[in-house]
């Protein structure tokens, strides 16, 4: 009876363990998917931009006295007024539109990092930014007779380029917040002209109305700073949005000396008589707000889950 028990039991225990032996094992777990935002993007953008500050100073010096003109020798001489009414500021206006295009690389480390490297450059659409100046002085030798100004300058940003790394945050796995920072360049200009003429002339020996003008053009270079959001909607395509403040600097241009020319009627018909020596300064900053469309050409595909 109990060699049965024994036959039975060991019976029992090769059965289980066949049985055993024949479940198969589970599968391991499929690996983490692959970082989504590393790879290469390029893709185009538009906004606006305004200046920080968008202000053309202009200032003077009289010039040395021509004993020639009437009243030169007696103080304040007409070079002091003049130079006085060419001391203005103007302020043209600030907005236009801005677009282009970006390229760059991102890198993303961990689950929840991306660094970037990206460059970009756009057009500046309705920037030529003119403003007028006027002003009426008198002469104190002659009461009677104003000095009157008339002034226009301009100021041009025809387009901006910016080299920039940046780093940011992934708050979920297809949206991203970034810091970014870096080089900026970009085409600037901006000019100043004055005319300043007579009223009420008593002698009527005053020379003709006296110019002045003067311009400057070049491409600058300074830096730029600014943060973002951008989100990744379908494979391989995000949209971003984002502000950048830039800095070019300040420029300060020469402009010719206050001229005239002795009318017919004065004291000296075809001399030159110079009232003031002049420049204008002006600074080239201010901020950028635009959205971006990406194109990203190394999306990783999603990982492959079996199914059983």
């Amino acid at each position: 009876m109990l060699r049965r028990i024994l036959l039975a039991s060991a019976g029992a225990i090769a059965l289980s363990g066949a049985a055993l032996a024949a479940e198969p094992l589970p599968p391991p777990p499929p690996p983490p998917p692959p970082p989504m935002w590393t790879g290469f993007y390029l893709g185009v953008n538009a906004g606006a931009t305004w200046s920080s500050s968008n202000s053309v100073d202009t200032s003077a010096i009289p010039s040395s006295c021509n004993p020639v003109f009437p009243g030169c020798d007696l103080a304040p001489p007409f070079s002091v007024t003049s130079a006085a009414l060419a001391n203005f500021s103007a302020g043209p206006n600030n907005g236009a539109f801005i677009g282009g295009g970006q390229i760059g690389y991102n890198y993303q480390f961990g689950p929840s990092f991306v660094a970037s490297f990206e460059t970009d450059i756009q057009g500046v659409a309705g920037s030529t930014n003119g403003a007028a100046f006027s002003g009426t002085l008198s002469n104190p030798n002659f009461p009677i007779e104003h000095l009157l100004e008339t002034a226009a300058v301009t100021r041009r940003v025809d387009y901006l380029g910016t080299v920039r790394g940046r780093l940011g945050w992934l708050v979920t796995p297809t949206f991203l917040i970034y810091g970014t920072g870096g080089l900026a360049y970009g085409g600037v200009s901006a000019s100043t002209s004055i005319t300043q003429f007579h009223e009420n002339d008593d002698d009527g020996i005053s020379p003709n109305p006296y110019f002045s003008s003067g311009s400057f053009k070049d491409t600058r270079v300074g830096w730029t700073a600014g943060g973002g959001v951008e989100w990744m909607f379908l494979p391989n395509w995000s949209f971003k949005v984002e502000y950048l403040y830039y800095d070019l600097g300040s420029v300060s241009f020469q402009l010719s000396p206050l001229l005239s020319f002795g009318g017919p009627a004065s004291d000296a018909p075809g001399a030159l008589f110079t009232s003031a020596f002049v420049h204008s300064t002006t600074r080239f900053d201010g901020n950028i707000v635009r959205a971006g469309l990406n194109y990203h050409f190394n999306w990783a595909p999603a990982p492959v889950v079996a199914k059983y």
